[in-house]
């Protein structure tokens, strides 16, 4: 008797993990163009309500830009790329990550994004098996790859992004996909407050903006996936890295502290963890102090 493929994965899970990988490099391919993208459409949309909320002329409508056009180009010489020179880390090791017309390098930031993207989402698939959890947290990795990567870029956390998610944990979790729909809906609820709490507060004392509205709206979405639990974990893991990594960057860079930079990424990272192993962390540490 012939078997389904999802019995066949649910029988195999090396295959689900593999399948993963692959299907990681692909999407990361894709973000990388979204990540690149995705903040110039939107800066053109803004450009565009703010000419019609003042009144001004509008600009001259140039040629069609999204996501899908115009096609890839090399961002030296605007050669189309080739889809055989856009197959994920295989096309940048035989190109030996430089353009095939003009011979410049090529950014090794692209195929680390591919590769980051199929390693999450390997490692996904391998926690969770094969099943509902594996695809949405793959979904997730995804979003907060992404995220983080245009907020280390733009210190921006587009709603188009965060949003959605945000009201798919919610959706989710109605199910008990992760935790009880009052878990969710008040780990969204905290998980916005929490920094808001922590922003108005800065503002009151110092008359300076501590962080974006956009780091609210990304703990509320973690706290939509994870509940209200993952909250604490999730800021203290978050503030801890980014606090060394700050320090860090000042350090290497020779900044100045009064230099912007972006807390999304740490709050994804944190979030990331958290979700996927933030109980076994908690009884890790309650055992460790001898609660448990």
């Amino acid at each position: 008797m012939s078997l389904s493929l999802s019995e066949v994965l649910l029988n195999q899970p090396w295959l689900f993990v593999w399948g993963a990988l692959l299907l990681g490099l692909i999407v990361g391919s894709f973000l990388n163009v979204l990540i690149w993208r995705l903040p110039k459409i939107l800066a053109r949309e803004w450009r565009a309500q703010a000419h019609d909320i003042l009144g001004l002329p509008a600009e001259p409508k140039g040629p069609t830009y999204n996501l899908l056009l115009p096609h890839s180009c090399c961002p030296h010489c605007a050669q189309p790329i080739r889809p055989w020179e856009n197959i994920p880390l295989l096309s940048y090791l035989l190109l030996k990550g430089r353009c095939s017309h003009c011979h410049e390098p090529i950014s090794l930031r692209y195929p680390l994004t591919e590769l980051a993207c199929g390693l999450l989402s390997a490692y996904v698939a391998w926690h969770f098996g094969f099943g509902w959890q594996a695809g949405w947290v793959m979904l997730l990795s995804w979003g907060l790859l992404a995220m983080s990567l245009i907020d280390v870029d733009h210190q921006l956390l587009p709603d188009v992004l965060v949003l959605p998610l945000l009201w798919l944990g919610l959706i989710l979790n109605q199910f008990g996909l992760f935790v009880t729909p009052a878990d969710a809906f008040w780990g969204a609820v905290a998980g916005y407050l929490s920094l808001w709490s922590v922003f108005w507060l800065f503002k009151l004392i110092t008359g300076k903006d501590g962080m974006g509205y956009g780091d609210f709206k990304l703990l509320a979405m973690l706290g939509a996936w994870g509940g209200w639990q993952i909250l604490p974990m999730t800021l203290l893991l978050s503030s801890l890295v980014g606090a060394i990594s700050g320090l860090v960057l000042l350090r290497v860079r020779n900044a100045q502290t009064s230099m912007p930079m972006p807390f999304g990424p740490y709050l994804a990272i944190a979030g990331w963890i958290a979700l996927l192993w933030g109980g076994q962390i908690t009884d890790f540490y309650l055992q460790s102090v001898g609660f448990k």
